[in-house]
């Protein structure tokens, strides 16, 4: 049995996971929560945000974010991949930085004009 709290809404429910009874979730005060309980235990996700250097901007750094979310393990080498990134002013809101980043399929977008 795993314990998570729900981060979907902010009702942050108190979810348990039957990982040996075909991941049944209790505890949910929504369908949202059984659904998020499930991937959490078979495959987390998470959106990533971080920061890119940028060149010709008032900045030194750009603020960027994963499109989607992407699987947890990959976190760290999507990071590795960001450290190296470096975009030139103008920079739009939605802007490509990162293409499938570490073969997720996922692109890293600029999340603010500069």
């Amino acid at each position: 049995m795993k314990e998570l709290v729900c981060i979907v809404c902010p009702r942050g429910c108190r979810l348990r996971v039957d990982e040996e009874n075909g991941c049944a979730v209790t505890g949910n005060s929504c369908p949202r929560g059984a659904e998020y309980g499930k991937n959490e235990v078979s495959n987390p996700t998470r959106v990533l945000t971080s920061t890119v250097r940028i060149e010709g901007a008032r900045y030194r750094r750009c603020p960027v974010k994963t499109r989607t979310a992407v699987p947890k393990g990959k976190l760290i080498e999507i990071m590795g991949l960001l450290n190296g990134v470096e975009v030139t002013a103008p920079v739009k809101t939605g802007q490509v930085v990162l293409p499938d980043a570490a073969g997720t399929g996922v692109d890293v977008v600029a999340t603010k004009d500069m």
